[in-house]
């Protein structure tokens, strides 16, 4: 039991430094310093008491990736309701199964019979990522007016989409709502990437500039997580 456990362990770790690109000299503290690393790894790069539910949970799904659908599918059989049926949906998207997740949440959406605003934010998420732009656009017009839908991820997609379905101005309005300080830095390097594809270079840079100069004052915690786009945003800036 303890040596499945170190695994485990160890395969977290592992996973959590791609994951955030820590540095790979972690790989050999961590293989080599089985018990030790891992300890060490946990205490300077991930833990801290809000996240230690979240780590225990990131065990059991690598020792075992599909026990949590499995045991919601089991809750959802034996009770068919309404937030089982979303926590099911949930399970599917975070597992990055969309296909699996829609009929849940469309069944959710029809047992509710009201326009609930997060699994239609769902919904927006999962049709997204299997590339049914249509059906994403379909579903943010039906909460675009909501509050819970401005300036969130949702109105990101909602954006991206109605730019694959060549709307640019649309496009381009809904992805600046996303435009906001000391947040979303994801998303707001791509819309100046969007911007430079509409030959809008300085307000390109003005949105680039932001990202490097606030990366500057950023916690440690946040450098590493946005590590990689930091280092994106910087490359396009100097190519400006």
């Amino acid at each position: 039991m303890y040596y499945y456990f170190i695994i485990a362990l160890q395969a977290y770790c592992i996973y959590h430094l791609f994951k955030n690109r820590n540095p790979y000299y972690w790989v050999f503290v961590i293989l080599f310093l089985p018990l030790i690393g891992c300890v060490i790894y946990l205490i300077t790069q991930v833990y801290n008491k809000r996240d230690a539910e979240k780590i225990q949970d990131n065990l059991v799904s690598i020792i075992n990736p599909t026990k949590k659908i499995k045991d919601l599918e089991k809750k959802l059989k034996f009770s068919e309701t309404y937030q089982n049926r979303v926590n099911l949906a949930d399970a599917f998207l975070e597992n990055k199964d969309y296909n699996s997740a829609i009929p849940h949440y469309l069944d959710a959406l029809d047992d509710n019979l009201q326009n609930d605003s997060y699994v239609i934010k769902q919904l927006i998420e999962c049709y997204f990522n299997v590339g049914d732009y249509n059906q994403v656009i379909l579903y943010a017009e039906k909460i675009k007016e909501s509050s819970e839908f401005l300036k969130v991820r949702s109105q990101f997609l909602y954006g991206l989409a109605l730019e694959k379905l060549g709307k640019l101005e649309e496009a381009e309005a809904n992805l600046k709502e996303i435009d906001i300080r000391y947040s979303f830095y994801e998303e707001r390097f791509v819309l100046a990437k969007f911007l430079l594809t509409r030959h809008k270079t300085e307000e390109a840079k003005a949105i680039l500039d932001e990202i490097y100069m606030e990366s500057q004052n950023m916690t440690k915690q946040n450098q590493r997580l946005y590590r990689h786009t930091i280092a994106e945003v910087e490359k396009l800036r100097n190519s400006l």
